[in-house]
């Protein structure tokens, strides 16, 4: 059976304003009702395998805030050599997993070490390279602890396709290897010309943004590769809502192309651009798709 998953980010807003009055009164935020009104949704709409929403903070920031190394002004910043301190989200995936039924799974999300040396502003390395095995080894530290409590780590590296390092692979090798659980990388953006790098990545599942750019169809129709897919089929960069229909077939066009490949299918990235509500259909239709699939 196919799974339905989501990216990353769910559009559920904080309160900023009460999680200031928090700070100034030295009261701590309570985080769980995002994470809660993040879950419920996914969970309402049927999502197979579910994350925390991402709502405590953009990807960047929200690891860039805890590594040693980094700090948060109008960017982030790198202001000296980055270390693992604590884990960044192993207590909302704890909570995540409290909460959930037994029968669904949940899904922990890296933001890949490449892409927060691109976000980021290095005011301390010399080279990209340096900075970038930094935040490798120390999010591989955030990948161990997380592996306990999630049924699959996911890294998320959209930097890969507007310009990938030669040691992009190394990077990936470095947060994966010790891995017990599944590993996915999503690269979002047309991924072609950089195919043959990908499946060459030492991970178990690819997800692509196929609804987006369609000619991925063919142009991983053109490789051979070990991985499993996850199939992007809802437009996280558009309001219009796909119909379940449009869903099914293009489905259908993946499971002919790539058979048994393709065990999941989500939207094309993070939801976080689209309103709550626009999300969340999105996401009930992918459901009602995938029951008329799988049958």
């Amino acid at each position: 059976m196919i799974e339905t998953t989501v990216i990353g980010s769910y559009p559920i807003q904080p309160d900023r304003e009460g999680i200031m009055k928090n700070y100034f009164n030295q009261k701590e935020s309570n985080w769980k009702k995002c994470i809660e009104k993040a879950v419920n949704d996914l969970l309402k709409a049927g999502i197979d395998i579910i994350s925390d929403g991402q709502t405590r903070d953009p990807f960047i920031q929200l690891f860039a805030r805890k590594l040693e190394g980094c700090r948060i002004r109008a960017r982030a910043e790198i202001i000296d050599e980055i270390k693992f301190n604590d884990p960044i989200t192993l207590e909302d995936q704890k909570y995540v997993k409290s909460i959930i039924p037994a029968n669904k799974k949940l899904k922990g999300i890296i933001t890949g070490p490449y892409t927060l040396t691109k976000s980021c502003v290095n005011l301390h390395y010399d080279d990209e390279e340096r900075a970038s095995f930094d935040f490798a080894h120390a999010l591989k530290e955030e990948a161990l602890h997380l592996q306990k409590y999630v049924d699959m780590v996911d890294i998320d590296e959209p930097f890969f396709s507007i310009s990938y390092p030669e040691y992009g692979k190394e990077l990936i090798q470095i947060i994966a290897k010790k891995l017990s659980i599944p590993v996915a990388l999503h690269v979002c953006g047309d991924v072609s010309g950089i195919i043959p790098e990908l499946v060459e990545m030492p991970v178990d599942i690819l997800c692509h943004e196929f609804k987006a750019h369609p000619k991925l169809f063919d142009a991983f129709g053109d490789h051979s590769f070990p991985q499993y897919l996850c199939i992007g089929s809802v437009r996280s960069d558009s309001d219009q809502i796909e119909s379940v229909n449009e869903i099914v077939s293009h489905i259908k066009k993946a499971i002919d192309l790539f058979g048994d490949k393709v065990i999941q299918i989500s939207p094309d990235c993070g939801q976080r651009s689209l309103t709550r509500e626009i999300a969340y259909k999105k996401l009930e239709n992918l459901v009602k798709a995938m029951e008329v699939v799988n049958g």
